[in-house]
């Protein structure tokens, strides 16, 4: 099998990439899968990752996320998750359910997907795309000690190939997260040569911008540029570098506290014409709630209002982002 070449000339690259970027925009707006979920001189559709809301069953998170003002929720169906996914078919109804009658407009949900061939998994895409998810975050990879970074790739774009082929048949879009540590896109120029090409409606990147500049640091920008072809969703949260027990690591904090040059950030996905549904993330202090406790040791009023106080931060940035 033919290594699929992640190196391309500067010539060769630009010209592939603006012309993916370029035919974003020219897609149907009605169709579900044309990547736009809102027009850029308006505010954008922001769900929840309900990963923060697992204290709260399905009623009254969907009844939480509505009254804080999101447009929908980023549900969690996963091993310790909303929705487990052995129990996929009677549950995320239910979850469905209660998001519709609050108003809530859910596209998106965050699994551990990666082998459509599994029947759990296979379940879990067959059941969202019934309900009417669009889109979904797949699994986490990780480099075996014992095969090489290519021959590891190799393995990883036929295994995206296949998934890629799934999601097609059930009208989904799969997304990759890039996280930050020794995780396969963490460096996000190792994502590319192991996606599907930048014009695939049915899988590509998940770009969280937190992680994206833990592992870039100042050239994150480029990073951008390089995958933004690639993007299919995109993960909202902040950090800042601090000292805990004696070592560098990154904090998370709340959006606009943090190193994330946010207005910057949105500037460029407006250039680009990036135009996704968008996940909010809060991983610092909840009481919990920002490691998906089911018991939380904050006050639930005080949780909701650091979810609403980071969404106006988000929607006011993005307003003011040239």
């Amino acid at each position: 099998m033919a290594i699929y070449k992640a190196q391309v000339s500067r010539r060769n690259f630009i010209k592939k990439s603006s012309s993916a970027v370029l035919a974003v925009p020219l897609l149907s707006m009605s169709d579900p899968f044309s990547l736009a979920t809102n027009l850029f001189n308006e505010e954008p559709q922001v769900h929840l990752f309900s990963k923060h809301l697992q204290f709260l069953e399905y009623d009254d998170m969907a009844k939480a996320a509505a009254e804080i003002g999101f447009d929908g929720l980023d549900l969690t169906v996963r091993p310790k998750g909303h929705v487990l996914p052995e129990h996929v078919e009677r549950d995320l109804p239910k979850a469905m359910e209660a998001m519709k009658k609050y108003g809530l407009k859910s596209k998106m949900m965050t699994t551990n997907v990666l082998d459509a061939k599994e029947d759990v998994d296979k379940q879990v895409l067959e059941t969202a795309s019934k309900l009417g998810i669009t889109h979904y975050r797949t699994g986490w990879l990780t480099y075996p000690e014992e095969l090489s970074i290519q021959e590891s790739q190799e393995k990883y774009r036929e295994l995206f190939k296949e998934l890629e082929t799934a999601n097609k048949e059930l009208g989904l879009v799969g997304c990759y997260q890039n996280h930050a540590g020794n995780h396969v896109g963490a460096p996000i120029w190792d994502l590319p040569p192991i996606l599907p090409s930048p014009e695939s409606k049915h899988l590509g990147s998940q770009y969280d911008i937190r992680h994206a500049v833990v592992e870039g640091g100042m050239s994150w920008e480029l990073d951008l540029r390089y995958i933004a072809p690639y993007i299919r969703s995109i993960v909202i949260k902040d950090f800042k570098w601090g000292m805990e027990e004696g070592k560098w690591k990154p904090i998370n904090t709340p959006l606009g506290e943090g190193m994330i040059d946010f207005e910057r950030y949105f500037s460029l996905l407006k250039k680009y014409k990036i135009n996704v549904p968008i996940s909010l993330h809060l991983e610092y202090d909840l009481g919990g709630a920002e490691h998906g406790a089911t018991e939380i040791t904050m006050d639930k009023e005080e949780v909701f209002s650091k979810m609403k106080k980071d969404l106006t931060f988000l929607k006011d940035t993005w307003n003011k982002a040239e």
